[in-house]
């Protein structure tokens, strides 16, 4: 099974400011801003939804293809994703502009300024299955370029690709008619438990008429279990507890990424959806959401220490080819 990862790529700076903003913002002059913040630390790290997607899958076994868009500093990066095991031969680079970056300065009080630069992903509306993965048997088609998450799934539907469809942030932006597009005949809606709300008030259909519009509807809960349908299944999937939480941006991607390798190979609907959940574990003990590593044979032990075998040895020896 081929699997096509779509969604934004991008790079985070991450920035820390040693004092608290607060202390120099002046109320009477607030409605003409101008500061400069000198910060003590800049890391840049690797990101966006199909990349972090891509990633987990790769340490997985797997070998995704990603499609998406980035910009003339996107060499590097491309080295290394395919160093880990992503295919890269659909993300097209765009020579005018660079890789969409998110810029956020962290005082000590933990409050945050931050910017968002779209930049190539922008461009991601311009491709097509045909064009870039006609071959795909199963698609995500994760938070990217707006346009693009319009017009992926109508593509889908009309080439017979089965799709999962994940607006997550950008549930709040997309419409309640794009919501009702793009989630009719979905193989699978994913979401977290706000969104899933959201989807509902904004698109007027309660939960039985999602569940007879979408294949499967996966639904994320935070610290609590998770709750899983799939072609008439239903489960709910427990949480995995972390040794230590550091930062959960991340952890979303690699719960997708988690139950679609467990699709890949075939696993029962609950194993599938319990390697999402330990997937998750993994990035929220880190800081990044490619700073996790683990092999097969690793992740299956933690998988064993916290479920029963069931399926769990029959998909280490897939993992393991």
């Amino acid at each position: 099974m081929k699997i096509v990862v779509t969604g934004s790529i991008a790079y985070d700076y991450l920035m820390s400011f040693p004092g608290k903003f607060t202390d120099n913002l002046l109320a009477e002059q607030l409605h003409t801003i101008s500061l400069s913040f000198l910060v003590d630390s800049l890391v840049r790290q690797r990101g966006g939804t199909a990349p972090n997607i891509a990633y987990t899958m790769a340490l997985l076994g797997g070998r995704p293809t990603v499609m998406g868009t980035a910009g003339q500093d996107f060499a590097d990066y491309r080295v290394w994703l395919a160093a880990q095991g992503v295919d890269t031969s659909a993300i097209v680079e765009v020579q005018d502009d660079f890789t969409a970056s998110f810029f956020v300065t962290t005082d000590q009080a933990q409050n945050q300024i931050a910017s968002f630069y779209v930049g190539a992903m922008a461009h991601a509306r311009h491709l097509t299955f045909a064009q870039y993965a006609p071959d795909a048997d199963l698609t995500i088609i994760s938070p990217n370029d707006m346009e693009a998450m319009k017009a992926y799934p109508q593509e889908c539907k009309r080439l017979g690709i089965p799709y999962i469809y994940d607006p997550s942030q950008q549930t709040a932006r997309l419409t309640g008619d794009d919501l009702h597009a793009g989630l009719d005949g979905c193989y699978l809606l994913t979401v977290n438990e706000y969104e899933y709300s959201l989807i509902q008030e904004k698109t007027g259909l309660n939960e039985a008429q999602l569940h007879g519009m979408a294949g499967g509807i996966l639904v994320t809960k935070g610290a609590k279990p998770s709750y899983l349908y799939l072609n008439g299944a239903a489960c709910e999937i427990p949480v995995v507890p972390p040794i230590q939480i550091a930062d959960p941006t991340g952890a979303g991607d690699a719960f997708r990424a988690g139950l679609l390798r467990g699709l890949q190979l075939g696993a029962p609907l609950d194993v599938a959806g319990r390697m999402g959940a330990l997937a998750a574990t993994y990035v929220l003990e880190q800081v990044g959401t490619q700073s996790h590593h683990f092999t097969p044979a690793q992740f299956v032990a933690r998988y064993r220490q916290h479920f029963d075998d069931a399926g769990a040895l029959d998909v280490l020896a897939a993992m393991n080819g």
